[in-house]
């Protein structure tokens, strides 16, 4: 081999390597909008969201008579009983609650 075909080939590879990393690079084009404008106009906002005010009181009621109950239960636990059914119901005053303020938080 001629001593110019040991450059050229480094410059050759050069020339590739370089064009493989820029086209590595390449952005992903954007997808088109839909053709049905109808599609986008049918997703639910929460503005319209609708709140059953007489389950959001039967679960509150339950809330606060279940609530009451716990007072003695911690007397009876400074007293050194604890009631089979207090940690039950303070699972339920949590679910309760945490419903409640998921229906009344817009």
């Amino acid at each position: 081999m001629k001593k110019s075909n040991f450059l050229i080939v480094p410059a050759v590879l050069s020339v590739f390597v370089t064009l493989a990393a820029s086209q590595s690079r390449t952005h992903f084009p954007t997808p088109p909008e839909p053709m049905n404008q109808e599609q986008t106009a049918k997703a639910p906002t929460t503005s319209t969201r609708r709140i059953d005010l007489e389950q959001v009181q039967r679960e509150a009621d339950d809330l606060a008579r279940t609530a009451q109950t716990i007072p003695s239960d911690v007397a009876s636990v400074r007293k050194g009983m604890l009631p089979k059914d207090v940690i039950e119901k303070l699972k339920q005053i949590e679910k309760l609650s945490k419903h409640l303020r998921g229906e009344l938080n817009p």
